[in-house]
C-alpha cells in the first residue's frame, strides 16, 4: 500500500508503525526524524497534483487540519481519502486504531499511561493561547482541552461558542484564571515571548507536540505535561 498523510500526528503514527507505507507527507511533518517521504505542501494548502503523482492507495486526513475542497479534489481524481475526527483522547485512540494497519505496542502503552493518571485534584483554571497578534485561545471541544482536563486544568474558555476564539488581551487577563498555558505550536511561545503579556499569572510553557499531537508522543505526554504544569 502507498499512503500519503496530510496530518503531522498521523504521519508519525504511520511511519513508526509501518515504515514502508508512507510515500508522501506535508512540509509540517517533522517526526520521525529523517522521514524520507516526498513533501506535498502544507496541511491547509497541499499540492493536489503532486499527491496524485505519487499514486497513493490512501490519503490520510483530518477534518480540522485539512480543507474539504482539497480532499474533494483528491476524491474526484479517484483517490481514497480517510478523514479522521479527533477532539478527545478517547477519539484519538479510536481513530488511531482505525487508521493503522496493525495495532502497535506504543498505542497500548499510550492508553496505559493515560489510564494510570491519578484523579485530578481541585482543577486550576487556565487560559491557553495558541496565537498572538491577534490573541487566540483554546475554546470548546478541543483535543488539547481534553488532555488538560485529565491533568486537572480547566480551560476558562471551554464553554465558548467557538473552538478557537479571538479574545482581546485585557479580557484574557481579567478572566479569573489561575495560570496561563503556553504551547510552542502553532505559535511558538517562549520564556521571552508570551509570559510577559500575563504579568499576574504563572506561566506553564509546554511542548506543543505533547499537548496537540495524537500518535507515539501520547506515551510520554502525561508525564511531560504534568512536569511542565507543575
Amino acid at each position: 500500500m502507498r499512503v500519503v498523510s496530510l496530518v503531522p500526528s498521523l504521519t508519525e503514527a504511520v511511519a513508526v508503525t509501518a515504515p514502508g507505507l508512507l510515500v508522501g507527507a506535508t512540509d509540517w511533518c517533522t517526526h520521525p526524524a529523517g522521514l524520507a517521504a516526498a513533501r506535498v505542501g502544507g496541511t491547509k494548502n497541499p499540492d493536489v497534483p503532486a499527491i496524485l503523482a505519487l499514486r497513493p492507495d490512501l490519503v490520510v486526513a483530518n477534518e480540522e487540519e485539512n480543507r474539504e475542497p482539497d480532499l474533494a479534489a483528491l476524491r474526484a481524481a479517484g483517490t481514497e481519502v480517510l478523514v479522521t475526527e479527533i477532539r478527545t483522547l478517547d477519539q484519538a485512540f479510536e481513530e488511531l486504531d482505525r487508521v493503522l494497519v496493525a495495532r502497535p505496542r506504543w498505542l497500548d502503552e499510550a492508553e496505559a499511561a493515560w489510564a494510570a493518571l491519578p484523579p485530578p485534584r481541585a482543577p486550576r483554571r487556565a487560559i491557553v493561547p495558541i496565537w498572538r497578534r491577534p490573541w487566540m485561545v483554546l475554546g470548546r471541544d478541543t483535543f488539547a482541552g481534553d488532555l488538560l482536563a485529565r491533568l486537572g486544568v480547566e480551560n476558562v474558555y471551554a464553554g465558548h461558542t467557538e473552538r478557537y476564539p479571538r479574545i482581546p488581551l485585557d479580557v484574557l487577563n481579567a478572566a479569573g484564571a489561575d495560570l496561563v498555558v503556553l504551547p510552542d505550536e502553532p505559535y511558538r511561545f517562549t520564556p521571552d515571548d508570551g509570559p510577559e503579556a500575563f504579568p499576574a499569572l504563572p506561566a506553564a510553557l509546554v511542548d506543543g507536540r505533547y499537548l496537540t499531537w495524537y500518535g507515539p508522543s501520547l506515551v510520554r505526554a502525561p508525564a511531560e505535561l504534568r512536569a511542565a504544569l507543575r
